[in-house]
């Protein structure tokens, strides 16, 4: 394995292991009592497990690549802050704008805790991942 694949599946997986913890808190002390108040008619009875793992799958992928950039030895963790943070700005805002406009019921309340959770989220997870592997990503890794 290249050293260039090796750094970006670390950061993947260290990434993963935080914004899983981070998110589940946010589901059950925020958003499911948000979404139980607010939307609560749209809300299926359980969760979709494989909807949900493809999303873990996917977003993390985005966030690595757009934030923490594990192979981009001269970005500062500013900028990779600033990248995951419009990452989960544009990404939750295309899920949270959209259910505003075309479902029933959708409030512009949970419109906007989504979009605002899905910058900080990934601000948070960026800077936490980046700062635990700081030498990893701070060096140029081989081709």
């Amino acid at each position: 394995m290249s050293p260039r694949t090796k750094n970006w599946l670390t950061a993947y997986v260290v990434s993963a292991l935080i914004f899983a913890v981070l998110d589940v808190a946010w589901i059950l002390l925020v958003a499911n009592p948000l979404y139980q108040s607010q939307i609560g008619g749209l809300l299926a009875p359980k969760a979709n497990l494989l909807g949900a793992v493809l999303f873990y799958v996917i977003f993390v992928a985005g966030m690595v690549h757009y934030g923490i950039r594990p192979n981009d030895p001269l970005a500062t963790l500013g900028q990779r802050v600033t990248g995951a943070a419009l990452f989960g700005f544009f990404t939750y805002a295309t899920w949270a704008l959209t259910g505003f406009a075309v479902l029933k019921d959708f409030t512009a309340l949970v419109a906007v805790t989504d979009i605002l959770w899905g910058a900080a989220a990934c601000s948070l997870v960026t800077w936490v991942t980046a700062t635990i592997l700081r030498r990893r990503l701070m060096k140029p890794a081989a081709a």
